[in-house]
Parts: structure tokens; sequence; C-alpha cells
């Protein structure tokens, strides 16, 4: 019986083949086709799967991991991906310099600013800046329990470290104005430029490109992103590695999440010195792929003839934390509550007849 019922499907299947020839030729051509097509689309469908999942994971504070995309339609994106020490390399060596630094307590500080009359309310008044720079965050920060007096400190501590870090740029952009203006170069003056490329991540050479992104962050934005990720000061990662502003790294020096696998995941980048970060963090805007449309947006405004409007350019930063727009309607809170664009501009007093004249 079985053995009969095997025979009679054998045949109908016979019968079929034979009838339908030509039909069955284009089943199986089709079927071919789409065990083809299959497993061609299967690592495509993955790889898009991933990408997709990917997007939620926000990579855009990394300093040590730049992406700096090419086959993009503007010049601002049109340079390939750089080595991370070309970019790095005045932070990194920053970053050595002080490596036994001490850490005054808050009495001490406070003492300091009072003895340099450096005040916040002065500040707003006059618009200069004493040229007070710490190293190192005082632990008990954490401890001042008055908000408004725990916040006031911590402008007042990382305020001239910004504004030394732009007045750095503003030297540099002054001296690159000068170099277009002029018809021939020195040696000097081209190796000077050579090492910016290196710097801003230029491989193209483009004077354009580094016009954009050789620029100054808005202060209030700064100190308002400073605030943010630190909550204002306190946070572990400030304490422990002056990390002012929550820098990624996979590959750096850094501290790790406590909620983090211990072997997997990115750290926050650590930093010997407050200025260092303060340096990455501007770098970090200046360069990497993800904060193009805050350069151009910048430029735009230079070109217009405005001043860099924090509460404008803050539109943009959107990918800096997985948050999105709530981390960008956060700092436009931080920076209106605190009234921190009355440090727009500002000025640090000068430490050097260099700066004496941006002043």
């Amino acid at each position: 019986m079985y053995k009969r019922n095997i025979n009679r499907k054998f045949k109908t299947f016979s019968f079929f083949k034979t009838k339908r020839n030509i039909g069955s030729i284009s089943r199986i051509l089709i079927s071919s086709i789409l065990l083809i097509s299959f497993f061609y689309a299967t690592p495509i469908i993955i790889n898009f799967a991933n990408n997709k999942n990917m997007a939620f994971q926000n990579k855009s504070k990394a300093v040590l991991a730049y992406t700096l995309k090419n086959g993009s339609s503007d010049n601002e994106s049109s340079d390939k991906i750089l080595n991370e020490q070309d970019l790095l390399v005045d932070i990194l060596s920053l970053n050595d310099l002080e490596t036994d630094t001490v850490r005054l307590n808050a009495s001490t500080i406070k003492q300091l600013f009072e003895d340099t009359k450096y005040s916040l309310k002065d500040v707003r008044k006059t618009k200069l800046v004493k040229p007070v720079a710490l190293t190192l965050l005082p632990n008990e920060i954490k401890m001042i329990e008055n908000t408004s007096k725990r916040k006031e400190f911590f402008i007042q501590i990382v305020l001239p470290l910004i504004l030394k870090e732009n007045s750095n740029i503003k030297i540099d952009r002054k001296r690159l104005f000068s170099i277009i203006n002029k018809s021939n170069n020195t040696d000097l003056e081209k190796k000077w430029l050579e090492r910016k490329y290196k710097q801003y991540g230029i491989p193209s050479k483009d004077l354009s490109i580094l016009k954009i992104r050789m620029d100054e962050i808005p202060v209030s934005l700064a100190l308002a992103q400073a605030a943010k990720e630190t909550g204002w000061g306190t946070s572990r990662f400030a304490q422990e590695g002056n990390a002012l502003f929550g820098q990624w790294t996979w590959s750096g020096e850094g501290l790790k999440p406590k909620d983090a696998d211990k072997n997997e995941g990115h750290k926050v980048m650590k930093f010997n010195v407050l200025q260092a970060s303060v340096r990455a963090y501007q770098r970090n805007l200046n360069t990497h792929a993800t904060y193009k449309e805050f350069r151009k947006e910048r430029a735009k405004l230079r070109d217009d003839g405005k001043p860099l409007d924090s509460m404008r350019l803050s539109e943009f930063l959107n990918k800096y934390a997985e948050t999105g727009n709530q981390y960008v309607e956060v700092l436009q809170k931080i920076i209106k509550q605190n009234n921190l664009q009355d440090f727009d501009d500002a000025k640090l007093l000068p430490s050097s007849i260099e700066l004496e004249s941006l002043i």
C-alpha cells in the first residue's frame, strides 16, 4: 500500500513534467532567481537593520573617533578620514603639560577670586574677565547647597578657560585672514598653514574650509554645555577626569560609565587639566562631521556681519546627545535662566601683548 502511493505520486509528477514542460521551466527559472535574490539581499537587509539601530547610538561626542566623510556635495565635508594624532596633537601635548597639579579647595579658590577682585557682577558690567586659570575643579563644589552660589562659582572657574581658547582661535583667525589677503606667503606662513590643516582635519588644504572651521564657540553656549554635561561641576566625570563636556573615546584614556559593560562601549575622555577639556570640545565642534550644519550656520552669521547667536546655533547641536531636540531645549533654558549671553562679548584681560591687541 505504501509503495503504491509512492508510485502514484511519482507518476503524477512525471505526467505534470511531460505535459507542462514549458511552464515548469519558467517556474524553475523564477524560483532560481528568487532564491539567488534572497541570498544576495539578506546581508543588505541585515546591514540596513543594523544601521537603523545605530542611528540611536549617538557617537557625536567622540573626540577620538572622528568621521570626516568624503563624497558629499559641499566643500565643508569633502575630506577623508585623518590620523587622530594630527587632529589632537596640541590637545594631547597640553594634556601632558601638568600631571602633578594641586587641587585647590573651594575656600582657597574663593579667596583667590576675592584677592584678584574677580566677580561675575563686575564682568557683566565691564565685560572684562581676570585671567585666573584653574587646572582642577574643587571637590567641595558638590557641597555648596545654595544652587545660585554653586552655579556662579562654576561659571567663574570655567569662563576664563573658554575665553582663553576663543582668544587662541581669534589670534589664529587673524593670522589666517592676513595670509588669505596676501598674494605671496612666506615659508613660515606655509608651515603654519600645514599645521592648521592637520589640526582642523583638511587634507585637501582648502582655505575656504579652514576659514569655516577655525572659528569661536559662543561663550554662553560653551558654558551651558559644560553646566549640562557636568551638573554644574558635580559629576564624577568632571571631578575625576576634568571632563567638562562629556566627550567620548574608544581608544584613549577615560572613565567608564558605571552602568556600562566592562570590556565594551565608550569611555568618557579623561584630561589632566581643565583647559585640555575645553580645547578638545572646541576641536570636536569645529571638525566633526556631525556638526557640519552648526559650522555652516556660524559662517552664515559671519558673512551677514551678525554676532554669533548661541540660541540660534544651539539648534544645530541636537545630535550632541541622545535626547536630541530635548537636549537643545535644555541648553536654551540654561542660557536664558542664567543670563549666560551676558558673557558672549566678554574678553579675557591680557596676560601678554599679543592678547592685548584683541581687546
